[in-house]
């Protein structure tokens, strides 16, 4: 066990005993002023109350009042008339896979569209984030990032912000970007229209409620997107985030993921990091990594091991939030205080940026759930 409380890597594998959760640092009280310019005081404490809101972990409904007045957003929006595919996964539609560059479906392929933001800009810079939180070991994480100075997206799930709401209150109020993830880390090519202003809208409003702002950008779970959920997230005003593909195809996935699914050893995981740091130094611009604070193990590799990589590489990575090394202002990450009111693109134009194999990262996290049996599994 090191000095920071994670264990040594080849002793981080699936199974192994979990140790403590850490208490939330800071505790901010309603009216406190957050660090966003112009952003509007935290709200009255989030009291969860369940008829409020919809079950967790599962597809909302499309029937309710909120869901209604959210699908008027895509109103003079031409959304694609592109079917949902089975599951999101290649394998599960391999009709829509065919056609996975016609729809633009980064799952096959790793098609993108010039909306995406898919790398930094300044070589050698690390687009630093974390999906699937907040949740209880969440706070380990960031105390960590606090200590280091470095500041992180967080692309929140909207089940774990009305369960955890003080953390992604510490979250926001020490710097770090927040992000929508979906309400229930649900595939959405899988999703219909409705399905998917759902779980964009509830994962809003959550955030809204517990910070007092509503987020400009989203990621897919999974990276699981298409030209028809990218014309539905950007016509409700998100811009979609993906990880970075490598010149070589290989995604800048960590794979912490498959560590906390029992796939792969901490050991393996790591060379597989480093594989990504050589392919990095090498690359022109900078790169956007996925990594994941849902489970003990995932946020113990990056702490103890990914993080600390980084920063003592030689030359050392520049680790920001991917908007910041974006150089968007901070004000431009949420719909409240961005000096760009009109935050919805019409048009989505564009080729391939890098391919992935034809079962990628994304699907072998859905794939290795399902096979797990483990409904409330989430990755990427």
């Amino acid at each position: 066990m090191s000095a920071s409380g994670v264990p040594a890597l080849s002793a981080i594998t699936f199974g192994m005993p979990a140790g403590p959760t850490v208490a939330v640092a800071s505790t901010y009280t309603p009216g406190a002023t957050p660090p966003v310019s112009g952003a509007p005081p935290l709200p009255t404490a989030f009291v969860f109350e369940q008829d409020a809101w919809p079950q967790l972990d599962v597809p909302p409904p499309t029937d309710s009042d909120e869901v209604q007045e959210w699908m008027t957003e895509l109103d003079g929006v031409d959304i694609p008339d592109i079917d949902p595919t089975v599951d999101g996964s290649c394998a599960g539609d391999p009709s829509a896979a065919a056609n996975a560059s016609a729809r633009g479906w980064w799952t096959c392929g790793g098609w993108t569209r010039p909306s995406d933001i898919t790398a930094c800009p300044d070589k050698m810079t690390w687009g630093v984030s974390f999906d699937d939180g907040p949740a209880p070991y969440s706070e380990k994480l960031l105390t960590y990032l606090n200590a280091k100075d470095i500041h992180a997206t967080f692309f929140a799930v909207g089940s774990r912000v009305v369960s955890y709401p003080d953390i992604l209150i510490e979250e926001y109020m020490t710097g770090h970007e927040i992000s929508v993830h979906t309400w229930s880390h649900h595939p959405l090519t899988s999703l219909t229209n409705e399905q998917i202003v759902a779980e964009l809208g509830w994962t809003r409003k959550a955030i809204k409620a517990v910070l007092g702002v509503t987020p400009t950008t989203m990621r897919a779970p999974y990276g699981d997107i298409d030209d028809r959920v990218r014309a539905i997230s950007n016509a409700m005003g998100l811009r979609p985030i993906i990880w970075t593909t490598a010149p070589d195809h290989i995604p800048f996935d960590t794979n912490d993921w498959r560590v906390a699914g029992g796939d792969v050893t901490g050991l393996q995981q790591f060379a597989t990091f480093q594989s990504i740091l050589g392919n990095a130094s090498i690359m022109d611009t900078g790169f956007i990594v996925l990594q994941h604070d849902l489970y003990e193990i995932t946020v113990d590799l990056a702490v103890g091991y990914t993080l600390n990589t980084a920063l003592t590489h030689s030359p050392p990575f520049s680790l920001k939030a991917i908007g910041e090394c974006m150089h968007m202002a901070p004000s431009d990450m949420y719909m409240e205080t961005t000096s760009n009111k009109t935050q919805k693109t019409r048009v989505i134009t564009g080729t391939q940026t890098g391919g992935a194999p034809p079962l990628g990262s994304s699907v072998f996290a859905l794939l290795s759930a399902l096979a797990l049996g483990i409904t409330g599994l989430f990755f990427a």
